[in-house]
């Protein structure tokens, strides 16, 4: 059986893009997270997976939506930030950054990102200490200039710009 430590290297071997997961009220709350992905352009579905034991993961049932921000190359400090359990809780965590209400679903994007998602909660599905969550997409928007600047990654462990 593979140990969790070994597992966690070997994964660590697969590049991911990172990504800030944010949910409005009733419990407004943002998470930094590199599992996501699409799951269907019809209908519009894409999943993240949150642990049992994060805010986020309450804070997203309780919402019933949630938004993606995929951050550009330049916002490793954002990602640290979001991935920091000392920052404040509630609204006051988005004191630290720019953002701004989603049009249908109000969760925070973040400002400057690369691409943004705003996304209606499907279903969620119970795998081990996570839960798969699939959002249907509801609003869409990529910003040309910064996508082609780069997008921020995560590899072994760290942050790393990925340029074009």
């Amino acid at each position: 059986m593979t140990s969790s430590a070994e597992l966690r290297r070997v994964l660590g071997a697969f590049t991911t893009g990172v990504t800030v997961i944010t949910t409005g009220w009733p419990r407004p709350h943002g998470m930094t997270a590199n599992a996501f992905t699409s799951v269907s352009l019809d209908p519009p579905l894409i999943l993240v997976c949150v642990a049992h034991t994060a805010r986020l993961h309450r804070s997203i049932q309780e919402a019933g939506a949630f938004a993606i921000s995929v951050l550009s190359a330049q916002q490793e400090p954002i990602a640290r930030y979001f991935a920091d359990s000392s920052r404040p809780d509630g609204t006051a965590q988005f004191r630290q950054v720019e953002w701004y209400e989603g049009p249908n679903t109000a969760a925070p994007m973040l400002a400057r990102t690369v691409a943004g998602l705003e996304c209606k909660l499907d279903t969620i599905h119970d795998c081990g200490d996570h839960s798969i969550v699939i959002g249907e997409v509801v609003h869409a928007e990529r910003d040309p200039a910064l996508a082609a600047a780069g997008a921020l990654a995560f590899y072994d462990g760290g942050y790393r710009p990925f340029i074009p």
